[in-house]
Order: C-alpha cells, then sequence, then structure tokens
C-alpha cells in the first residue's frame, strides 16, 4: 500500500504507552528446563481485565528481552489480524473490535537461548448506544455491473447520519493494481464517494475494504459490518461533444471509433438547455418513458414519450437516446427539452459499447452541470473535492492480489 486512503488516530505515544503498560504471566518451562539468560517480558495493551476498551483502540504487544513467536486476539465473534515489526519485537492490530465483546490475548515470546515466556490478557469493548450499517455501495454488480468506466466514484450511503466522519473514513481503504491519488468526499453526514484525482486507468482492479464493524460514527454509535467490493475499471472511452457543432466524437483508448450527430436542447428556458459538463453514463436502459418534469397533463408543456436505447447522464432527465423524429436536425441544430437526441442506428450502437461510468463531456452551454446533479462528481476541481475530504487526499495501494 502505497498509503491507504486512511489516517491512524494513535501514534508514538500510544507504542510508548505499550512499553510501560504490562501485563505478564509465569513462563511455561520448568525449573530445569531454566536458560541461564534472563527470561523475555511480554507487555500487552489494553491492559489485562480492562473494560469499556472504545473498538478503534488497536491492541499493541511488545516483547523485551525476545522476541515474539505467536501472537493472536480471538472472541466468541471472531479473531483479529495484525501486522509484526521486522525485528520481531513488536506486534499491532489492524482494524477495529466489534464492540460489547470479551476478547483474549494471547503471546508467545522467545529469548536468546530459545526460552519461550506465554502471556494471556483479556478486555472487554465498550457496549454501543446505537449502530449505524451501510445502506448502498455503488458500483454494485446489479445496477452498475463490476466492469465500469474510467469516471466511476466509489459511493457509500448509510442508514444513519455519521457526525465522526474521521472515524468512518479512515476505514474506508481503497486499493487499486494501478495506483492513482485520490480522496473520499462527504455529500451530507449519510453520503461518502472517493474518485481519483485524474480518471482511473484502464484495466485497473479496484478493491473497497470497509472495515466498520466496530468504526465509530458518532455518540456512542459504531458500525455493525464489514464490507469488501471488487471491481474492475474497463477500456478507457471519452465521449465529447459541443452543443454548438452538434457531433460527438467517442474516443477508445485514445482513438476515435465513431463519430455521432446529435440534436441537444433548444435554449429559451434554461431548462430546456443540456447541461454542459462532465457528465456520467448512469444508467443503459432500452426503454423509457419520459415525462415533462413541470407540467401535467393539459398543462402548457406537457409531454409523455416512449424513447427507445437510452444512456442517461444526469437527474435531471438528460439522456442520450433514439430520436427518429429529429434525425433531420441532429448535427446541425438544437430542437430536444435537453436530452441528447441521436439517430436509431447510433443510440442502439452508444448503448452497447457504453459502461456505467463512462465520462460524457458536453460543452456550449450555459447551463452547467450541478455536481450533485446526478454523477457530477468531476464538475468539482481537485481542491474543491479534497475540501470535504475529512483525511485528505492520498494513493491507493499497488500490492492489490484479487483475482
Amino acid at each position: 500500500m502505497g498509503h491507504a486512503i486512511r489516517v491512524s488516530a494513535h501514534g508514538a505515544g500510544l507504542l510508548a504507552l505499550a512499553l510501560l503498560a504490562s501485563c505478564s504471566s509465569g513462563a511455561t518451562a520448568s525449573e530445569g528446563e531454566r536458560s541461564k539468560g534472563p527470561d523475555a517480558k511480554v507487555t500487552i495493551v489494553p491492559s489485562d481485565s480492562a473494560g469499556n476498551v472504545t473498538p478503534d483502540t488497536p491492541v499493541v504487544v511488545a516483547a523485551q528481552g525476545g522476541t515474539l513467536s505467536e501472537v493472536s486476539v480471538s472472541s466468541p465473534k471472531g479473531s483479529l489480524g495484525g501486522t509484526r515489526s521486522a525485528d520481531r519485537t513488536m506486534w499491532r492490530s489492524r482494524g477495529v473490535v466489534t464492540p460489547g465483546t470479551r476478547y483474549t490475548v494471547r503471546a508467545v515470546a522467545v529469548n536468546a537461548e530459545g526460552k519461550a515466556v506465554q502471556v494471556t490478557s483479556s478486555f472487554t469493548t465498550v457496549t454501543p448506544k446505537s449502530a449505524f450499517k451501510v445502506e448502498n455501495i455503488v458500483p454494485h454488480k446489479d445496477d452498475t455491473g463490476l466492469t465500469v468506466g474510467v469516471g466511476m466514484p466509489i459511493m457509500i450511503t448509510f442508514d444513519k447520519e455519521i457526525t465522526d466522519r474521521v472515524g468512518v473514513e479512515r476505514n474506508l481503504i481503497v486499493q487499486a493494481s494501478k495506483p492513482v491519488q485520490g480522496a473520499w468526499h462527504w455529500f451530507d453526514d449519510k453520503s461518502v464517494h472517493f474518485r481519483p484525482r485524474h480518471y482511473w486507468p484502464a484495466n485497473t482492479k479496484v478493491r473497497l475494504i470497509a472495515r466498520l464493524a466496530g468504526a465509530h460514527g458518532g455518540d456512542g454509535m459504531y458500525g455493525t459490518r464489514n464490507h469488501v467490493l471488487d471491481f474492475k475499471i474497463g477500456r478507457s472511452q471519452i465521449t465529447s461533444g459541443s452543443l454548438n457543432r452538434h457531433v460527438m466524437r467517442v474516443k477508445r483508448n485514445g482513438k476515435v471509433i465513431r463519430t455521432i450527430p446529435f440534436s441537444a436542447g433548444k435554449g429559451g428556458l434554461m431548462k430546456y438547455h443540456t447541461t454542459s459538463g462532465i457528465h456520467l453514463a448512469m444508467s443503459r436502459e432500452n426503454v423509457t418513458v419520459m415525462t415533462s418534469p413541470d407540467a401535467g397533463p393539459g398543462d402548457s408543456g406537457y409531454y409523455q414519450l416512449t424513447v427507445y436505447n437510452t444512456v442517461r447522464i444526469s437527474n435531471s432527465g438528460e439522456y442520450v437516446h433514439s430520436a427518429p423524429w429529429s434525425v433531420g436536425s441532429q448535427g446541425n441544430s438544437n430542437v430536444s427539452h435537453g436530452c441528447v437526441n441521436v439517430s436509431p442506428d447510433n443510440a442502439k450502437w452508444f448503448l452497447d459499447n457504453t459502461l456505467i461510468g463512462d465520462p460524457i463531456i458536453l460543452t456550449g452551454s450555459p447551463r452547467r452541470l450541478e455536481p450533485l446533479n446526478g454523477w457530477g462528481h468531476w464538475q468539482e476541481t481537485w481542491r474543491e473535492w479534497t475540501r470535504w475530504s475529512s483525511l485528505g487526499a492520498g494513493f491507493t495501494t499497488d500490492s492489490y492480489t484479487a483475482s
């Protein structure tokens, strides 16, 4: 991991504490087996019989006068992994422990003469007042598929408002087979999204590790479950179009593979302008029924229309879709209510060749795509994006190993 998108809340002070606090038991060797050298000493934090330990408190085991040969941290709800120092004198847990649970720590240290000393300790974590869980994670195999475009963000929605954003964000780890700089961004207290500084490299494997079981989300509130999501970035496909020139060019891996004439929003009222900006493909639909958003049956401006082969690009009703009625205007004028009208053949091709998360960049309109209008994540500058990160930017790991 180049460094994961998280920050430890504990530093050298905790390690110093680990060396000062102690918990030990007698050596397992008999008198006849005793070596001439002194026994190794083992220190464990949290201390033996400690109670109300917060789940984000790391378990630290240190050996003096020897090295650690074994360390385990177990509970009825599962074990806790950790990392041992290069000189094998210190072990530190990874992630968080489960609230309301009793843990047993067992450590074995060996001195220079090979004499082993075993130490056991236990502690109990705090009982939570309330719990939060993940309500939704995107990408999702059913909604987006697990091979997505180079602009695809990771989007997490919680069922409760998170007030300790640092406590949650530091437990959200993004790994990638091709390292990128990226950051989490809180849109509100229930929604946190991740995007790289630049588009994902093509064919990157990505893993989200959300170590949220025991993560602190607010006053006495802790997460209930861990999540792992694996997905893949597909080929690089970026579509660019000018609303003034009425043509989109689809580039795959840097080469133009399709030129598509189109007709965009006719303007007049602002709502009839197609938005300018970096859109992302949000859905692919064979059939979509479009209804005027602010006019009912009998009202001026009302319409209800069934359209085919649609790719959604915003939450304000914008799609790239088949429009056989406007083929004569496609490539020369804008006549739609805001959608991008293309021919039936081009619509079918675009639907079949688009991945969710593919960037679709449109220019030339007085109406700008808002960052919260669909997946307008790339409308924010990197400085704007990282402003709403609790921990700031970091690099994903380059040691991704999922198949």
